[in-house]
């Protein structure tokens, strides 16, 4: 049990901290905002469909795991 909460915490704790480092506006704009207005709009679904597949061949792996086992 001390094991698992320390591996588990661990990675918790590594990935909050990542958050909070890359979170933090930078010093260059005046305006305390992550916001600029320079910069191209970001599209966040080139690669949904990549995502989606990855994600269905999880469960197939999971699943077939799971039922060799049981």
């Amino acid at each position: 049990m001390k094991n698992i909460f320390l591996k588990y915490g661990a990675i918790a704790i590594c990935t909050l901290s990542n958050f909070m480092v890359f979170a933090q506006p930078s010093s260059e704009n005046d305006t305390a905002d992550l916001e600029n207005a320079d910069a191209p709009a970001a599209p966040i679904d080139d690669y949904l469909w990549g995502l989606v597949l990855l994600g269905i061949l999880l469960v197939v792996y999971t699943f077939r795991k799971n039922r060799k086992t049981a």
